[in-house]
């Protein structure tokens, strides 16, 4: 597997970032001059979202983003059919969404992305009511045990993402990542944390970090409302605290959905105009993060 590119004793401990859905829903080609602009803003991640209806020159992207030193993740937040799922009481789509995911993969890793991230043990948007059957936790780790492997042949780091109760059912909080993690027993899978899915979920942001830090990968970060980070209800103090304490990198990537009349916010469940001015959310949020946790360098 392809070495960490923040592991170097002197790397960064705190890089910082942006997801696509800031400015479109849909990556194309076309689309590329918004590396340059987010590497302008003083970002060096970049999360881009496939899904089956995503066509773009992966080879293109890689170059592009490897010339302006912008790592990129992939996350699955576009189409993704719902049958595709690797957790499904139906074998049949278990096997599907493990197929669909193993392609997703692929596609990462022609990319030239260090990790895969999102709610890859489920779906978002599948919540079974239900008493939850014995064997649907250790079938999802069984088969995110083996994207896990696919994903280590090819390079590309599996990232999974707890979700708020109104997206999954599988996976809420930082304490149920970090056991089906340890289910899956595969050393790469790592843990993403979200600060909009923590506020319905976590009572304590510091213990949930702490939770997930042994395989901690980053933080998507914005607001309660998923406007831009500082002055809503996410405990902020808190969260830097528990991500000084981290052991390695510490990725943080603001997210949310490009609203507005250009935007595509009503369509992901956003009916405030949180993020009109893309360039703008990323220079308030990232301002308020580096005014409090700043560029340490590791070993410091």
């Amino acid at each position: 597997m392809n070495a960490d590119p923040l592991s170097p004793v002197r790397a960064e401990k705190f890089r910082y970032g942006a997801h696509q859905f800031l400015w479109t829903r849909c990556w194309t080609d076309d689309d590329l001059p918004i590396l340059d602009r987010v590497r302008a803003l003083g970002l060096t991640l970049f999360e881009v979202s496939l899904g089956d209806e995503v066509r773009f020159d992966a080879r293109c992207l890689r170059r592009h983003a490897d010339a302006l030193g912008i790592e990129l993740s992939i996350g699955p937040g576009n189409d993704w059919p719902m049958d595709c799922d690797i957790s499904h009481d139906d074998p049949a789509c278990r096997a599907r969404g493990l197929a669909w995911h193993r392609n997703v993969l692929e596609r990462a890793a022609e990319c030239g992305a260090v990790a895969y991230c999102g709610a890859l043990y489920s779906h978002p948007g599948r919540l079974c009511r239900r008493v939850p059957p014995v064997d649907e936790l250790p079938r999802a780790a069984d088969n995110l045990h083996r994207l896990a492997e696919a994903a280590a042949l090819l390079g590309v780091r599996l990232v999974i993402e707890p979700m708020s109760r109104f997206r999954n059912h599988l996976v809420n909080t930082a304490e149920q990542a970090a056991h089906l993690a340890d289910l899956a027993a595969h050393g790469n899978v790592s843990i993403n944390l979200d600060t909009y899915h923590m506020i319905t979920e976590e009572r304590d942001y510091g213990a949930a970090i702490h939770r997930a830090a042994p395989r901690f990968w980053g933080l998507h970060a914005c607001e309660n409302d998923r406007g831009v980070p500082g002055g809503g209800l996410v405990p902020w103090p808190a969260v830097f605290t528990a991500l000084r304490s981290v052991n390695g990198p510490v990725r943080l990537l603001l997210e949310t959905y490009r609203t507005g009349a250009s935007g595509f916010g009503f369509e992901r469940g956003i009916f405030q105009d949180l993020c009109p001015d893309p360039e703008a959310f990323v220079a308030q949020g990232i301002n308020f993060l580096k005014t409090h946790l700043g560029g340490i360098e590791e070993g410091e």
